[in-house]
């Protein structure tokens, strides 16, 4: 899973996390504005990421069918063409 989507999922699930630090080894700590760890459930984190990837590939799917039979892209398909 990409860490973007993890990292993602962080910020959705919990609101007062304003930095995220990831280890060599994969360890993920979460910290809020005043540097104080936020704990996190990584369970929820990773179901979260999953989602959020999922969306994104059903998103560019979406996108890459209407390109391909001439139908008008909603605005965040279009935001998934990289040009």
């Amino acid at each position: 899973m990409n860490n973007k989507f993890k990292y993602q999922a962080i910020y959705n699930l919990y609101s007062l996390v304003k930095i995220i630090n990831e280890t060599k080894e994969g360890v993920i700590t979460a910290k809020d504005q005043d540097g104080n760890e936020v704990s996190i459930d990584i369970s929820a984190v990773n179901t979260k990421a999953t989602e959020l990837e999922n969306a994104e590939a059903d998103l560019k799917a979406s996108a890459k069918a209407k390109l391909m039979s001439g139908e008008t892209l909603t605005e965040d398909e279009a935001n998934t063409i990289v040009l």
